[in-house]
């Protein structure tokens, strides 16, 4: 993995909206002076880390797996008991995961392989999600969550949306964009509390527009990763 080739990669469309990004949450940074330099450093963090993740560039993940640690430290300040579980238990364990995947399945230096989801593995997901949800969902309610409808639904969009980016597929972006509507939420009530959180507000609302890039360009790489495959077939049995 080269880091510098990995910026290189950016288009002067992703460099423009990881500015955008960037300007935005140091904004709501300077309008919260109450905010801590943890929720500044974690948000920015978070935020490369999807520049990169929608470019199928596994530094992504590295760098998910760095937001994943602090945003669990940032949710235990509020006690939700759920973000810290479903961060430093699943997605951070699956965002180690991914990054042996994705290594294991390039599809070129820049890029990783993007696969199908059979129905055998969508079956199989549906209902490890539903186990996974149910089960830290008991264990929310036990700890007396804050919040804890919008917390029981967060475990659920990001257990699912985690999956499937170990899983190497377009969707999980969608996903992604359904759990960061859900911890929008989550952070509005929280910022109605302490103003101090409302960078955590902008900052899903910020991975909210780079998860919907993310599914746009993964769409297209997944188009020319198939073209590619076929010419090649083609190429193939002409040459036999």
């Amino acid at each position: 993995m080269n880091v510098y080739q990995s910026i290189k990669n950016l288009t002067t469309f992703e460099r423009g909206l990881w500015f955008l990004s960037v300007a935005l949450i140091l904004g709501s940074y300077l309008f919260s002076s109450q905010s801590g330099s943890m929720e500044l450093i974690a948000s920015l963090i978070g935020v490369t880390s999807l520049i990169f993740v929608a470019k199928g560039d596994v530094l992504g993940q590295i760098l998910m797996i760095v937001f994943g640690i602090l945003y669990g430290i940032i949710s235990y300040k509020f006690r939700y008991y759920g973000e810290i579980i479903t961060y430093l238990g699943m997605t951070t364990p699956i965002a180690f995961l991914s990054v042996i995947t994705w290594l294991q399945n390039p599809y070129s230096e820049k890029e990783v392989k993007i696969s199908e989801i059979t129905k055998t593995k969508a079956v199989l997901l549906g209902i490890s999600t539903l186990i996974v949800t149910l089960f830290f969902g008991w264990i929310l309610i036990r700890l007396e969550t804050a919040n804890i409808g919008f917390s029981i639904l967060s475990i659920a969009t990001s257990f699912l949306a985690s999956s499937l980016m170990m899983l190497r597929s377009h969707f999980y972006a969608l996903a992604y964009a359904a759990n960061d509507i859900v911890l929008i939420v989550l952070w509005t009530l929280a910022s109605m509390t302490n103003i101090m959180f409302l960078p955590m507000v902008i900052c899903f609302s910020v991975f909210l527009m780079n998860d919907l890039y993310g599914f746009i360009n993964w769409k297209q790489m997944k188009v020319n990763q198939q073209r590619v495959q076929q010419n090649d077939g083609q190429t193939a049995e002409i040459m036999s």
